[in-house]
């Protein structure tokens, strides 16, 4: 391929990866939850979840 398609395939990709990212960037902010009530809910639960997931230490025998 000669390298100044490859390079222009290559821009036309980055601005297209760059637009997607924008976009997931604007919906996850349109669903980020506002409420104190709702934060503190789901950092219990991540709290939670790190705790279980914790590895149990192996006594030594």
């Amino acid at each position: 391929m000669h390298p100044d398609t490859y390079l222009q395939l290559h821009r036309i990709r980055a601005a297209e990866l760059q637009a997607q990212a924008a976009e997931h960037h604007l919906a996850l902010q349109a669903k980020r939850p506002r409420d104190l009530r709702t934060r503190l809910g789901w950092t219990l639960v991540e709290v939670g979840l790190r705790l279980a997931a914790a590895p149990n230490p192996v006594p030594a025998v």
